[in-house]
């Protein structure tokens, strides 16, 4: 029992480095914070030492914030290394997408874990969709939108990404390509709402979190040092790591690539996400 206890931890704790480095990959590569992936596996890594059902899935959204904090800071520079953010745009965003995230965070606090997964595939779906099947002609518009309009955008991807657990790299390109922006500058530009949603998100699930995991005094991994409300000290320190070292790698990558074929890469990621939260959903 010792021994196969012993293979399966070690099991998951090499998927959790490997989940770490594949979550850097796709944060320089599609300019998100790689929570699609990070999220399923730590859903699986705390299954695995028996959190409850009904903190686990925002324990894994908190510890995957936390986790893009560094991630989304080394893709940001590396991109913005290229010339390729549009600064204008971050301006903009910043205070509505920070408000967005800290109501996305309270949601947090007294939602069930279904509505986590629900969204997930709401948004992953859409997205795809539109990057796999989506035409030139699909457009908003040939210019972004005014002030208004880009602060009621940025409210929402705020409250998006709060509940996912992501950097909001797929709903700010998808956003922005709508409005005729290529791919490649919207990808690089997205990289920088990882810093703004990840670290009140962070904050956010450390109160939100805090009241429920004192329900469960007997499970070691929600309570401090291992924990602090929502946030794993314990997953975050596994995925830091190979995350930070692998981003600007895919951030080089990404420039390297035809427009399509980072439009098909980036569809097919996120149809993946879409299917297998929706197979949980409706397990």
């Amino acid at each position: 029992m010792l021994d196969l206890f012993t293979w399966e931890l070690a099991g998951v704790l090499i998927a959790l480095l490997l989940a770490g480095a594949l979550t850097g990959m796709l944060a320089g590569v599609f300019g998100v914070g790689g929570g699609a992936v990070a999220v399923p596996i730590l859903y699986e890594f705390f299954r695995f030492l028996d959190v409850p059902e009904e903190v686990r899935m925002p324990l894994c959204v908190g510890t995957s914030l936390a986790v893009i904090v560094p991630t989304s800071i080394r893709s940001f520079n590396a991109h913005r290394a290229k010339g390729a953010v549009d600064m204008s745009i971050l301006k903009i965003w910043a205070i509505p997408v920070v408000v967005g995230v800290i109501a996305g965070s309270f949601i947090a606090r007294f939602a069930p874990a279904e509505l986590f997964k629900a969204v997930f595939v709401v948004v992953a779906g859409v997205s795809s969709a539109r990057l796999l099947f989506g035409k030139d002609s699909w457009r908003l518009g040939m210019d972004m939108p005014g002030r208004v309009v880009m602060s009621v955008y940025g409210w929402i991807i705020g409250v998006l990404s709060a509940l996912m657990g992501i950097g909001g790299g797929q709903l700010s390109s998808l956003f922005m390509t709508f409005y005729n922006r290529p791919i490649h500058q919207a990808v690089a530009t997205s990289s920088g709402l990882g810093i703004l949603i990840s670290i009140p998100g962070v904050i956010g699930y450390v109160y939100a979190g805090w009241p429920n995991v004192a329900n469960y005094p007997d499970v070691a991994i929600l309570q401090p040092p291992l924990a602090l409300g929502y946030v794993s000290l314990l997953g975050t320190i596994l995925l830091i790591p190979t995350s930070t070292l692998v981003a600007p790698i895919g951030a080089h990558l990404a420039h390297k690539m035809s427009k399509r074929r980072l439009e098909i890469m980036f569809g097919l990621f996120l149809a993946f996400v879409c299917i297998r939260f929706a197979a949980s959903l409706f397990a």
